[in-house]
């Protein structure tokens, strides 16, 4: 891939400290992209850009850093609020963060079981508040990195907190497939990618073994290139377009969870 396609390009990608994110920001750095790294806190980010500058080599001046714990919501409001007046314009956004459900139910301050607003809500709440900065100009994009896993959820539409009945498992899936529906709503062109099963601190939800970060996330850059065309709604496992679970491709299913997610965020449509 040449430098040129990213050299231009602005790109924020969530959860950059560390595994996926962190190899994302590292190759669209080295390829001449301009990114904006998020961390949960500010420390940690700080460290992940030191990190890329001192062992990657990367220009300082490509780096911006944001902190933003998603499990707060009105951080996240914050966040975005921040890179659309520094950043009006921004290419393309990498929805990353992400984490395993707890081993027991879990509710945020805002009333969201955990790994649903973190994985997903929090996701939600960011790209429709950087929409202008996404569509300022033609072209932007939004890359959700999903899971393979999202095949085996449902959405729990009555109990989506899952008090009723709570399982790690079907919580993280749960999150990965509302995340992989809402790549289809048509506001701002978006995408999901399963990056592979990698050794991140996600693998113990997979398997014992996995292909490195890098690997994985060399197939969430590819999705970044503007020389690599894209359809809304695409679900790419690795680097092949493949169909996501039926609920990822019904409108009705769009619709329902705009709605239930606009509830849950507290916005007003």
């Amino acid at each position: 891939m040449s430098d040129s396609n990213l050299s231009s390009r602005t790109v924020l990608v969530t959860g950059a400290t560390s595994g996926i994110g962190y190899e994302t920001a590292r190759q669209l750095a080295e390829q001449g992209a301009t990114v904006l790294l998020h961390g949960r806190t500010a420390e940690e980010t700080q460290a992940a850009a030191d990190s890329l500058i001192a062992t990657a080599g990367i220009d300082a001046a490509q780096l911006c850093t944001f902190a933003a714990d998603f499990s707060r919501l009105d951080e996240v409001e914050t966040l975005a609020h921040r890179v659309v007046t520094e950043h009006p314009h921004l290419d393309v956004l990498v929805n990353n963060a992400a984490m395993a459900a707890p081993e027991r139910h879990t509710v945020t301050a805002d009333g969201n079981e955990v790994a649903f607003q973190v994985n997903f809500l929090a996701h939600y709440l960011l790209t429709c508040l950087l929409e202008p900065a996404l569509t300022s100009d033609p072209g932007g994009r939004v890359v959700n990195v999903s899971s393979s896993l999202h095949r085996t959820a449902s959405i729990q539409w009555a109990d989506p907190n899952r008090a009723r009945r709570y399982s790690r498992l079907a919580a993280y899936a749960q999150s990965q497939l509302a995340l992989t529906v809402f790549a289809a709503d048509p506001r701002v062109t978006a995408v999901s990618v399963h990056p592979g099963v990698c050794d991140t601190a996600l693998l113990p939800l997979y398997s014992h073994e996995g292909v490195t970060p890098a690997e994985g996330a060399a197939h969430v850059v590819r999705l970044c290139d503007p020389a690599v065309e894209i359809v809304n709604g695409a679900y790419y496992d690795r680097d092949e377009r493949v169909d996501p679970a039926p609920a990822a491709t019904e409108d009705r299913t769009v619709k329902r969870l705009n709605k239930l997610a606009d509830l849950l965020v507290g916005r007003t449509a």
